[in-house]
């Protein structure tokens, strides 16, 4: 007969285990090939899901790091496909989405009512759920798990608020066409994919980016805006300390203007909604970054934005990103300027920038091993890995992520959300993260869109045990079977080591 634990026995361990939690434990027996086959899970991937360490130990770290890098050579899951194939939001085009779910014109021309304007934002709910749904299941369930922590990573990296404007219309759009598509390729066409989208031209302000004076400077495009090109330098290319100067900021933005969305009689007339209006541009040339540019229109555009993926100092500041990501909240210096030459070398080559990490001593030295402590978005989509659970209703997964601070698509700054454990480690959060993983181990998430709960709990513990057992020493492992059965798969999900990867 199974125990039965009561809910003020379950509270208690907690506070040990959030006292636990600021000190991160290295994996043990770091030299073994299921050891290895953890490490690469949890950095390249999710984390593992039911039989993964195993099947990555047996095939090899190094050849499962090749595959990850060339997700095409995976196929999808036959059902992941179909659910894929199912979110038509996904599949339509930016002048698409906003024919059928944006403003429409009043028949009489009149404006709408608050309350048709409240209903039609509510039909458009549609695109972001689908979004979120797509994104959360691939997550989970996709082979291809590199290629969505990349897709993550730059999301993050030139994050786009849902919540403003016109993007609720956009976002999943952004995401499909604009990031994933390149997440691991030339950093070259993710930033003239990310400047084209109606997403980031909104967003950022540089639809409205006008010359003043020029034939179409009137009604709300009437002067200059830097939002655009302050941010693209400091956020998405330079770095904050990247050496340009306001002057750089102000110059960019006069090259930028009349870049930005269609107007609306002729937003329909391209796909992809994006429209350069020679009509708002300062042709005058410029000195930007020290370089002379001749006014020429889009020529001069695309020319200032290839300077700035080009650069040396770009190259610098994304590899420093990613060694933040991949090694350590402070990466040693050795490796980022390891991966900056390789960057420069590659030409912006993001797998073989991430090839060359992977490969790197600092990736594998036991010093950083288990270092790097979860973003709520990496915890939630790790506990439904591990447990293996049938995802079908990710809405417990959507909230717990809103409730821990990370709203997916709810960033509201361009700078995205931070992924160091001072950001996200406090006693409040830890609490909430332990209550979650206690609800996944009872069976209590209905993650299943039919509302039942998981079958066979105590086959189910058992599985998530076996997947993540090299999280723990012999002891531990003698001191969580020891537990009643209900208990352990909250001891193991809420437990220090599984807080890191």
């Amino acid at each position: 007969m199974t125990a039965v634990i009561r809910p003020d026995k379950r509270r208690a361990w907690l506070p040990v285990l959030v006292a636990a939690v600021l000190f991160p434990l290295s994996v043990s027996a770091w030299a073994s090939s299921d050891a290895q086959a953890l490490h690469v899970l949890n950095r390249l991937a999710f984390g593992p899901a039911p039989g993964d360490v195993q099947r990555v130990a047996n095939m090899g770290v190094d050849q499962y790091i090749q595959q990850q890098l060339h997700p095409d050579s995976m196929p999808l899951p036959e059902a992941l496909q179909q659910q894929l194939a199912s979110f038509a939001t996904l599949q339509r085009s930016p002048t698409e989405l906003f024919a059928q779910y944006g403003p429409q014109p009043h028949p009489r021309g009149e404006k709408p009512t608050p309350a048709e304007r409240k209903a039609l934002r509510q039909r458009a709910r549609v695109i972001l759920q689908q979004a979120a749904e797509a994104r959360l299941l691939r997550a989970v369930e996709s082979p291809r798990q590199l290629q969505e922590v990349m897709t993550a990573f730059w999301f993050n990296h030139f994050n786009v608020f849902a919540g403003k404007g016109l993007d609720y219309l956009w976002i999943g759009s952004y995401e499909q066409r604009a990031i994933r598509p390149y997440a691991l390729g030339h950093f070259r066409d993710l930033l003239f994919a990310t400047a084209k989208s109606p997403a980031m031209l909104f967003y950022l302000d540089n639809w409205l980016d006008t010359q003043p004076g020029t034939p179409h400077a009137k009604g709300r495009f009437q002067g200059i805006n830097e939002n655009y090109s302050r941010e693209i330098m400091e956020l998405h290319t330079l770095g904050v300390n990247g050496g340009y100067t306001q002057t750089d900021v102000t110059t960019l933005a006069h090259i930028l203007t009349g870049w930005g969305l269609c107007p609306p009689r002729g937003f329909f007339s391209r796909p992809s909604g994006f429209c350069f209006d020679p009509q708002r541009h300062d042709f005058n040339s410029q000195v930007f970054l020290g370089s002379e540019i001749a006014g020429g229109g889009q020529r001069e555009i695309q020319q200032a934005l290839a300077m700035l993926a080009d650069s040396p100092v770009t190259a610098r500041h994304l590899s420093y990103e990613l060694a933040q990501y991949f090694v350590a909240d402070h990466p040693p210096s050795a490796l980022v300027e390891r991966l900056t030459q390789q960057w420069l070398h590659s030409d912006g080559d993001i797998a073989a920038v991430l090839d060359t990490l992977f490969h790197s001593p600092e990736f594998w030295s036991a010093h950083y091993t288990g270092n790097k402590f979860k973003t709520p978005y990496e915890y939630v989509i790790s506990m439904v890995r591990a447990s293996g659970q049938p995802l079908t209703n990710v809405q417990p997964l959507l909230g717990m992520m809103a409730r821990l601070g990370m709203p997916l698509y709810g960033c509201l700054t361009p700078d995205g959300y931070k992924n160091t454990r001072g950001v996200w480690l406090n006693p409040d959060a830890m609490m909430m993260r332990l209550s979650f993983a206690t609800a996944l181990g009872y069976g209590n998430l209905r993650l299943d869109s039919n509302g039942m709960r998981p079958e066979k709990p105590e086959q189910r513990v058992t599985q998530l045990f076996d997947t993540l057992r090299g999280l723990f020493t012999p002891q531990e492992i003698v001191k969580i079977d020891s537990q009643p059965l209900p208990l352990r798969a909250g001891l193991i999900l809420g437990s220090p080591q599984f807080q890191y990867r």
